[in-house]
């Protein structure tokens, strides 16, 4: 059976369609095992929106099983797999999307960006890893536009009769215009990780750092910087103010890739917030944190301005 955790997880995500998945899911893991040919182990600790576990392939090497609750994420998140090829990405072995089921290659030692306890060395890494991801659209893709996920905030003024719910509507409002004013002036789009955080970033052998769990969405370089931006968690306990932490990111991307300071704080500020209603849409209670981080955001914002 699923751990009881993931269980309420998943129901408090999906409702109904997630208490039927979860009575599928010990077949759809028996169905991997035959159609893979694999063992499967137990399942890692702290899942979330997936499950997650450990395999052992017919020629005895290790490999991740991923099964998830078919839908159009994670059919994008497999094309982005097959399109970044193993180039700054864990390499997809094998799919399955009526199951459901990615199986990836293990990556060794697997220790997360987030345990770099130096800040500045770790966006660094992040940013290396950012260029060898970032590569042209294909001509034909399932992936989304980032001017489709800003939707999101529409979405909410619709479902709650043009308010904001509990997120404060001077946050809302701002990051509605940036949405605006960013999408207008975007530079030529590319295939992005479109959240690519320090939990994202482990480390391997095949190459220092390699991400994992692409979203697979197209927009500017820029905006691949926002979910680094918004994801301060770690740092919130050094005692170091966080919108320090959040400028000399800024600082040092700017120095590798040539961003505008302003340009990449918008983004994370505006992602910030539509991550806020995405945490409230699925139930989850993360939306404080989300909108604390677009507070420090803000905060350096102003001091720029």
């Amino acid at each position: 059976m699923p751990p009881r955790k993931f269980s309420r997880f998943i129901i408090a995500v999906h409702g109904d369609e997630g208490k039927e998945w979860l009575e599928k899911l010990p077949g759809i893991i028996a169905a991997c095992e035959r159609v893979w040919s694999l063992h499967v182990e137990p399942p890692l600790e702290n899942l979330s929106y997936n499950y997650i576990a450990p395999v052992i392939l017919v020629n005895g090497e290790k490999a991740i099983l991923k099964i998830g609750i078919p839908n159009s994420e994670l059919t994008t998140e497999i094309a982005a797999l097959r399109s970044f090829d193993g180039r700054g990405c864990v390499r997809i072995l094998e799919a399955n999307n009526d199951l459901g089921a990615i199986l990836l290659e293990w990556l060794r030692p697997g220790t997360q960006l987030l345990n770099i306890s130096d800040d500045d060395e770790a966006t660094r890494i992040a940013a290396r890893v950012m260029n060898q991801l970032w590569r042209p659209a294909p001509d034909e893709y399932p992936f989304p536009a980032v001017a489709r996920w800003s939707q999101g905030l529409a979405r909410m003024r619709q479902q709650l009769s043009g308010g904001t719910g509990p997120l404060p509507v001077d946050l809302v409002e701002k990051a509605e215009a940036l949405f605006d004013e960013l999408l207008d002036s975007m530079e030529t789009p590319v295939l992005l990780h479109g959240d690519l955080h320090h939990e994202n970033i482990l480390q391997a052998e095949r190459a220092p750092w390699l991400a994992i769990d692409p979203k697979g969405v197209v927009g500017e370089p820029a905006y691949e910087v926002g979910a680094l931006l918004r994801n301060i968690k770690a740092q919130l306990l050094t005692g170091q103010r966080p919108s320090q932490i959040l400028d000399r990111r800024v600082g040092i991307l700017a120095e590798e890739f040539g961003f505008e300071h302003e340009r990449m704080l918008g983004w994370g500020f505006a992602q910030a917030v539509l991550a806020a209603w995405w945490c409230l849409e699925d139930n989850l209670d993360c939306w404080e944190g989300l909108i604390y981080c677009a507070e420090q955001i803000d905060e350096v914002m102003m001091n720029k301005s």
